[in-house]
Formats: structure tokens, C-alpha cells, sequence
């Protein structure tokens, strides 16, 4: 049974498409109003849709949240309308596979102003906000990677590390004040983050090798609810963090030769 969430505010980032858009189906599905936010042409015609076919309320928020103000920005919209979130999801996110050396200054910094700097404030912002009502939850997106340094990945799992540290950190500061933060570190998901074709991702999705996102999105929406201060999807990929940890570094190095030196473009 779906916990009944009507008369609750939700606040979701990167909500136009992907696992976003699937946060805020399964919170509507569910009663809840929704915050959506993204920079997306699509995303006020995604959230009209939403509302029309939840019958929920949902505001569609255009913003980079690679600016520097943009955790001001957003809480500015919040308070114009009058809305209390009970719940913040901070999903938005990129991904890139390619050598560090070889990777432009500027998709580096993006890497950090948006999962590192982005999801920091807001997570502060909202946590002391949700602290002195008492209650509220937050649920930051990290990923299986965040346990992987592996070549190709290097931004991408590092700073995804960082949203892991930092939230379970966070968890502990706020749970006095009534307040969770779950962070959750999915494994594989078919979504178009990877840029695998629809039939690969059928076929990784029929042998297990990838969930879906709409099945993914319903348990760790549950995991926060509950308050968890963490969800990690799948006994497989559970079990699998401490074989990659001790992969030796011939291995490392083959999935560089074979991954990297002879698929990328340079």
C-alpha cells in the first residue's frame, strides 16, 4: 500500500525527464503537490501533464542550478508561493565518460556546482528549515559509482562520493531535530544517462542487469519516508561494493585500455 501523501509538498531537481520525472509520478501517484525543477524546455508542458492526470498541484521552476544563487532562487519561488516542501529530492545530475585530462574546465566545474555546491545548499537550507518545524525529509541522489574509482569516471564517482559522505553525515546531525536524510546509491537504472540503445536497455533490464526507474523510484521513495539514511538497490549491487573495492589495478588498467584509449573521441 502507497502511503497517502495528500496535502504534502514535494521539491524535485532535474524533474523534467528520467528518474526525476519518475520521483514526481510516483509522489503524485501518491497525492503529493509538487515543486519542479529544471532547465529543460519541456518541463512546464511535463509538469501540466502531472497535474492534469494526478489531479495534484505541480509549479514548474526553470533554473540552472549550476548558478551560484540558485538554492536562493529557488527557496524566493517557495516562499512567493507560500509553499513548505515536507520533502526535497535532489536529483539532478550529469554524467560523463571520458579521461580527466581530456575533459574541458567547464564540464569540471559543472560536475561541482551541481552535485556538490547545488546539493549542499539546498540539503542546508532545507534541513534547518525542516529543523525548526520539527520534521521533513531529504532524499540526495548518489550512485554505485560513488564506491568505484574507476578511469573514465573519475568526476562523476568522486563528486557522487561526496553526496554519500555528506548526507549520511547530515543524517546524523538533523535525526535529533526529527529530520532524515536518505541518500541513495543506485546501480545500474535504464534511463539515457549512459547512452545505451532501447533494445540493450530491455534486454539489461529482462536479465536483471539494469532496474527500472519506475521500480527503482518506488522503493527509495519508500526508504525515505521511512526516514533510512540510506537504500542501495539489489542485493547484487549490495553485494558487489566490496569486489569492486579490491579489483586490482591490472584490472583498472584493462578496462582503461580496452574502454578508453580505443572508444574515445578525442
Amino acid at each position: 500500500m502507497k502511503k497517502d501523501l495528500s496535502g504534502r509538498w514535494a521539491l524535485v531537481t532535474g524533474a523534467s525527464s528520467g528518474i526525476g520525472l519518475c520521483f514526481c509520478r510516483e509522489l503524485a501517484s501518491r497525492g503529493c503537490s509538487l515543486v519542479m525543477v529544471s532547465n529543460q524546455d519541456c518541463l512546464e508542458k511535463v509538469a501540466d501533464d502531472i497535474a492534469k492526470e494526478y489531479e495534484v498541484k505541480a509549479f514548474p521552476y526553470f533554473c540552472d542550478l549550476t548558478a551560484f544563487n540558485s538554492a536562493e532562487k529557488i527557496t524566493s519561488f517557495l516562499d512567493g508561493k507560500g509553499i513548505e516542501p515536507d520533502y526535497v529530492i535532489n536529483n539532478a545530475g550529469i554524467f560523463s565518460f571520458r579521461l580527466l585530462n581530456e575533459t574541458p574546465e567547464r564540464k569540471i566545474d559543472c560536475f561541482i556546482d551541481l552535485h556538490v555546491r547545488a546539493v549542499t545548499s539546498l540539503s542546508r537550507c532545507f534541513a534547518s528549515r525542516f529543523a525548526q518545524r520539527g520534521k521533513g525529509r531529504i532524499l540526495n541522489m548518489s550512485s554505485m559509482s560513488c564506491w568505484m574509482p574507476m578511469p573514465g569516471i573519475a568526476m562523476y564517482s568522486a563528486t557522487k562520493a561526496y553526496i554519500r559522505v555528506f548526507s549520511r553525515a547530515l543524517h546524523y546531525e538533523v535525526k535529533d531535530s526529527g529530520v532524515s536524510v536518505t541518500v541513495a546509491c543506485p546501480g545500474g537504472i535504464a534511463t539515457d544517462l549512459f547512452g545505451l540503445p532501447d533494445n540493450l536497455k530491455r534486454l539489461a533490464v529482462r536479465i536483471g542487469a539494469l532496474q527500472t526507474p519506475e521500480r527503482f523510484v518506488h522503493k527509495a521513495v519508500g526508504k525515505m519516508l521511512k526516514g533510512r539514511k540510506q537504500y542501495i538497490n539489489g542485493w547484487l549491487n549490495r553485494f558487489s561494493i566490496f569486489f569492486v573495492a579490491i579489483l586490482p589495478t591490472p584490472v583498472r588498467m584493462l578496462i582503461k585500455r580496452k574502454m578508453l584509449d580505443k572508444n574515445i573521441v578525442r
